[in-house]
């Protein structure tokens, strides 16, 4: 595995750990929006090492592990790091943006670097098999992609489980773009799936605002 992959995992498991035992040190650098907009910009990057507990963090390494190496072998490690942090950012930003008018909305982990990656790593094998438990039948990666941009949408919508699903959405959203600007032939291969996304991608920024009505 790449030292890279080992590095990112190595300092979410230390920061995580000292977020769980210091409640200061988890306050001082959570996804807060009013700290952000109060001028606290470095949240938006610090919440990414960050999980609420064992679990969250091991689903978020544990995906950062298997699809993490899909992208570095075939981009290297500068472009890797590029798509992880991106799309870090990217799911902060649109988090930002969804929950503006909420000044307590808070946040924590790698969800949005990871879902980066993931759809990176889905749009170079887009016909990958992926078993997504409970469910035990092995479903393409595109159709994996797809409804997950649609499920973050409707969790968005409705506010569903103690979910970020505004950071999955912007995450999946950075690690798309990244990887047409650094694989640009992806179109002329896979067109009918990069086309479905760029729909349901278009289709947030014009009427993302209508996704915060029911809150």
């Amino acid at each position: 595995m790449s030292k890279i992959i080992i590095g990112l995992i190595v300092a979410n498991v230390f920061v995580s750990m000292k977020g769980f035992n210091d409640v200061a040190f988890f306050d001082r650098y959570k996804f807060q929006v009013q700290r952000i907009l109060g001028g606290e910009k470095i949240r938006m990057l610090t919440s990414g090492f960050l999980h609420v507990d064992w679990l969250h963090l091991g689903f978020n390494m544990y995906a950062l592990y298997l699809f993490g190496k899909v992208v570095i072998v075939n981009f290297g490690t500068g472009p890797f790091l590029l798509i992880y942090f991106a799309s870090l950012l990217a799911g902060s930003m649109y988090s930002l943006y969804q929950h503006k008018t909420e000044p307590y909305y808070s946040a924590v982990g790698a969800s949005g670097a990871v879902s980066g990656v993931i759809f990176s790593s889905i749009m170079l094998y887009p016909q990958m098999e992926l078993i997504m438990l409970p469910i035990p039948i092995p479903i393409p990666g595109y159709v994996f992609g797809i409804g997950y941009l649609l499920y973050s949408i409707y969790g968005m919508k409705n506010q569903t489980g103690n979910i970020g699903h505004s950071a999955h959405l912007g995450g999946a959203i950075g690690g798309y773009l990244i990887t047409l600007i650094l694989r640009p032939n992806i179109v002329a291969n896979h067109t009918p799936m990069i086309a479905i996304m760029a729909l349901i991608i278009a289709g947030l920024f014009f009427f993302g605002d209508k996704l915060r009505l029911n809150k």
